[in-house]
Formats: structure tokens, C-alpha cells, sequence
């Protein structure tokens, strides 16, 4: 259990002798220390957590007692303190002793945007700042946390409709970005509702992106023949993402792949999600043949441009879709369509979404029970990705199959 007491702390005196007067938070047999501005001449002006031997003494120990009184509250308001480590604790409590008004929904957007520019997340950081725009200019201003209610997001949400004439699925998106603010703040502790914000809107899901593409048009992509160098990066990238279990190009990038086994934690849902998804591949061997290609000493993948992230996802994604149309591929194809193919493809192949879910880096707790009694182990996803692989490269050996799998699940409808 967490105490609090006034204290000096000798090793840290001050010029001449003088001391601060501290608060010492003490959680897990360590003692953090929060100073205060109360200042005593010598150690023999404070004694059994009083200041004596002053004629302001009185006053000065007032002072100690409302501080005493402010941080034991905010303490006694932290759920579980458990959960955390004595510094974690101190900092919670100064933080949310500064007043609920202190903090902003700028200031709030502007540490998390930091937080994803420095994670890499710059495109979703972008997406952050722009709700940001909508919701001052709702708000007429700057807000404070602790003013928004469940009647205000509402509000809100009918000013993006009807004044900012967003569609439904663009409103959808502002208000699930409004939420992961709201939800940042609770989390930092800046701010603390009787009701959460969001109790009573329902922000509906967005439509499944209709971007996997058919076997014969994967293959035509795969087997492109070009001299043309950004058509040739873009094809392997996109080539590589499929055959890596649909990485991310992000991901991609950053990977180490001198060795024979790649490992990451994907980009997107770091900090986000529950647990931390490792996960762990075998590279296979037409994914190596891509990767020696373009390969540098520190086993990055290097290709000679000096773009920003952005820019080059942009580059990228602009040329595989000039690619299928030169391929006269009527599908919509973008770069995300190489992820969302291999997903449907191993899916079709009755592959088990525990497998499916470990490749693509899905949390692992999100669904059924069973996984909690359960572990996927990257040699699955290995068989996973070799079976889709081998699918591509001769799906006539899989028709049946896959045609005898569709129609076991049309009779169980």
C-alpha cells in the first residue's frame, strides 16, 4: 500500500544548510520524492514530519497539510495502484494535482502525435492533427479534457455531419480518432469522468476493404516482366509483402534480413494492442531471392531513393496500380491488396484465423476463448505461408479442395 509523508532529504541540502521540504511517496519498498516549494533554514527547524522552531511555523505546516491532503486524494483515486511502479505513481499524482483544466485536447493530441512521429506512424499522426482542426473549430477553441461529455461528442458528431457534410464513414473515422484522444488522456490520467465520453455514441465499423485480388491476377503480378526500375521495386515490394504473411511496407522496411528468419513487432499496432506480438517467420526461398536483390551491408532493403516514408509508400502504391492496369487486371489493386490477399487465400486454404491472425500481427486475445489456452508458433506460420505460396504457384492442385471447403461452409449456413 502506497504512504505519503513530509520529509528532508539531508543528501540533497541546499546552500547554506537550507532544505526543501519533500513529499515522499513510498509504493513497493521504493520512495520517490515530490519536492514543494517550502524552504526551512536548517534540519533542526523540521522534526517528526513538523516544521518547529519558526515564527511562520504554523503557517508553513498549513501549507505541508493541504498539500498532504490534495496529493492523498489523488492517490486514493488511482484504481489499482498496484499496477504500478512507485514513479509511476508520483507521476500521476502531480499530474492530475495540476487541475482537470490544465489539459487541453491540443495538448493531449500534440504528446500522442509526438509519440507516433517518433514510432514511425507519421500518416495516422497526420490523421490525429486533422481531427484535432475539426474539434477546435467545433469547439470554438482550445478545450479542456474534463469538459467533454457524452452530450458534447454527440454534438460533435452531428457538426461533422451537417456542417462539415462528411459522409458516414468519414464521420465514423473523426469520432473514432476523438475517442483515442479521449482514451490517451484517461490512460495518462489527465482527466477523470463520471461517465466516459463515448458511453452513448456507438461508432459503427467500417466496411471490410474489398482489396484481395484473384489467383491469376497475383500471378500476373508476380511473374511481371519489366526494365523499368520503379516498376521493378514495386513489384517486389509488393511481391515480398505477400510472400512475409502480408507485412506491412512499413514493416517491411525496417526489417534486419541477414538472416534466415526475420522478427518484428508490427509498426501499427504497437502500444495498441494487448500483449506484444512477436512475431517470427522463416523467410522463404522466393521471398529470398527478392531481399538479395536489393539487400545493403546492414541487411536492410536499399533502393536508391532519398524519399520520406510517405512519399515512397505513395511512389509505391501509385505504381502498382499503373502495374495492373498494364496487366489489364480489372480488380481494384493497391499495396495494402497483397496483405488482404494472402489473408483470403489462407483463409480459403482452411487455414485456422489463430495462424492467419499471428502472420498478418493481429492481437492474439481478441477473440475466442481458446486462445488462451493456446499458442501459435511461428513454424504453423511457416506451413501457412508455404502453403498459400505453393496455392499461387499451382492452384490447380487446390481446386477441389477449396471448392469441396465452400460448399461444407454453404451447408452449415
Amino acid at each position: 500500500m502506497a504512504t505519503l509523508s513530509p520529509i528532508i532529504y539531508k543528501a540533497k541540502a541546499l546552500k547554506g544548510g537550507r532544505h526543501k521540504i519533500r513529499i515522499a511517496v513510498r509504493h513497493k519498498h521504493v520512495t520517490a520524492y515530490i519536492l514543494t516549494n517550502i524552504i526551512i533554514d536548517s534540519e533542526t527547524q523540521f522534526r517528526n514530519g513538523q516544521i518547529v522552531k519558526r515564527p511562520d511555523a504554523a503557517a508553513l505546516n498549513k501549507k505541508i497539510r493541504a498539500l498532504m491532503d490534495l496529493y492523498q486524494t489523488k492517490l486514493d483515486e488511482i484504481e489499482h495502484p498496484e499496477l504500478y511502479s512507485c514513479i509511476q505513481l508520483k507521476q500521476i499524482i502531480i499530474e492530475s494535482s495540476m487541475g482537470k483544466s490544465s489539459t487541453t485536447f491540443v495538448d493531449v493530441t500534440n504528446e500522442y502525435v509526438e509519440k507516433l512521429i517518433k514510432e514511425g506512424r507519421t500518416g495516422y499522426a497526420k490523421m490525429l492533427m486533422h481531427n484535432c482542426e475539426n474539434f477546435t473549430c467545433f469547439t470554438k477553441g482550445n478545450f479542456p479534457m474534463s469538459g467533454i461529455t457524452p452530450q458534447l461528442i454527440e454534438s460533435y458528431a452531428e457538426y461533422l455531419k451537417s456542417k462539415k457534410k462528411l459522409s458516414k464513414a468519414s464521420v465514423n473515422a473523426m469520432m473514432a480518432r476523438t475517442k483515442v484522444i479521449v482514451n490517451y488522456a484517461l490512460k495518462s490520467r489527465w482527466v477523470k469522468y463520471d461517465f466516459h465520453p463515448f458511453c452513448s455514441y456507438k461508432i459503427t465499423a467500417s466496411p471490410i476493404r474489398e482489396a484481395d485480388i484473384s489467383v491469376s491476377s497475383m500471378k500476373k503480378i508476380i511473374n511481371f516482366k519489366t526494365t523499368e526500375k520503379r516498376e521493378i521495386v514495386a513489384r517486389d515490394l509488393f511481391c515480398l509483402s505477400f510472400f512475409l504473411g502480408g507485412i506491412n511496407l512499413i514493416d517491411l522496411l525496417n526489417i534486419d534480413f541477414r538472416n534466415d528468419e526475420i522478427q518484428y513487432i508490427r509498426t501499427k499496432s504497437k502500444n495498441t494492442t494487448t500483449g506484444t506480438n512477436i512475431i517470427r517467420l522463416s523467410v522463404p526461398i522466393q521471398a529470398k531471392e527478392i531481399i538479395n536483390k536489393w539487400m545493403d551491408k546492414k541487411g536492410k532493403l536499399s533502393f536508391g531513393y532519398n524519399f520520406t516514408d510517405a512519399n515512397f509508400t505513395q511512389y509505391v502504391t501509385r505504381t502498382i496500380k499503373k502495374i495492373a492496369i498494364k496487366l489489364g487486371i480489372q480488380e481494384k489493386v493497391i499495396f495494402y491488396s497483397a496483405r488482404k490477399t494472402f489473408a483470403q487465400f489462407a483463409s480459403d486454404l482452411g487455414i485456422p484465423d489463430t495462424i492467419i491472425d499471428y502472420c498478418l500481427g493481429h492481437s492474439m486475445y481478441s477473440k475466442g476463448i481458446i486462445r488462451y489456452y493456446t499458442k501459435v508458433r511461428h513454424q504453423q506460420a511457416d506451413m501457412a505461408i508455404r502453403k498459400v505460396i505453393d496455392y499461387v504457384e499451382h492452384p490447380e492442385y487446390y481446386t477441389d479442395y477449396i471448392e469441396l471447403r465452400k460448399n461444407i461452409m454453404m451447408s452449415m449456413i
